[in-house]
């Protein structure tokens, strides 16, 4: 367990960094790994488009609803709504942005207020948890 907490923070600034990319240059991304295909033989990936994005989203979604899931199955644990609510209220303020800065999307906007309500919904559950844990301890 020596290593858990470096690998941990190591972990965490690639995921940040790779985020960024993603939300950044998308296209490069791709354009990339396209770089390198050819030499192995392979096909290059469309730099447009939702296919290698679909992956990532239907990841995410997987892991929204394994934490859902959780917080049904061990409702006295904090951990799983505390991280829900940041996907939701992550999704909710990038789709925000995009909405604002990029264009007027109504699915932009859907996802706003969906995902918001959701991680707000989930952000009380879990602040009324800790409160109660609190109290408790008092």
């Amino acid at each position: 367990m020596k290593w858990y907490r470096p690998v941990s923070l190591v972990l965490a600034i690639i995921f940040a960094v790779t985020g960024l990319l993603f939300l950044f240059i998308p296209d490069r991304v791709v354009s990339l790994f396209n770089s390198f295909s050819p030499e192995l033989g392979m096909v290059q990936s469309p730099a447009t488009g939702f296919t290698f994005y679909l992956i990532l989203a239907v990841g995410y979604m997987y892991i929204v609803t394994v934490l859902a899931f959780l917080m049904f199955k061990h409702p006295e644990n904090r951990t799983f709504p505390l991280i829900l609510s940041q996907a939701k209220l992550a999704s909710s303020i990038l789709s925000l942005g995009f909405f604002v800065l990029q264009n007027h999307y109504l699915i932009y906007l859907t996802n706003f207020i969906i995902d918001g309500v959701i991680g707000i919904l989930v952000m009380a559950f879990y602040l009324k948890m800790k409160g109660a844990v609190a109290w408790a301890y008092h």
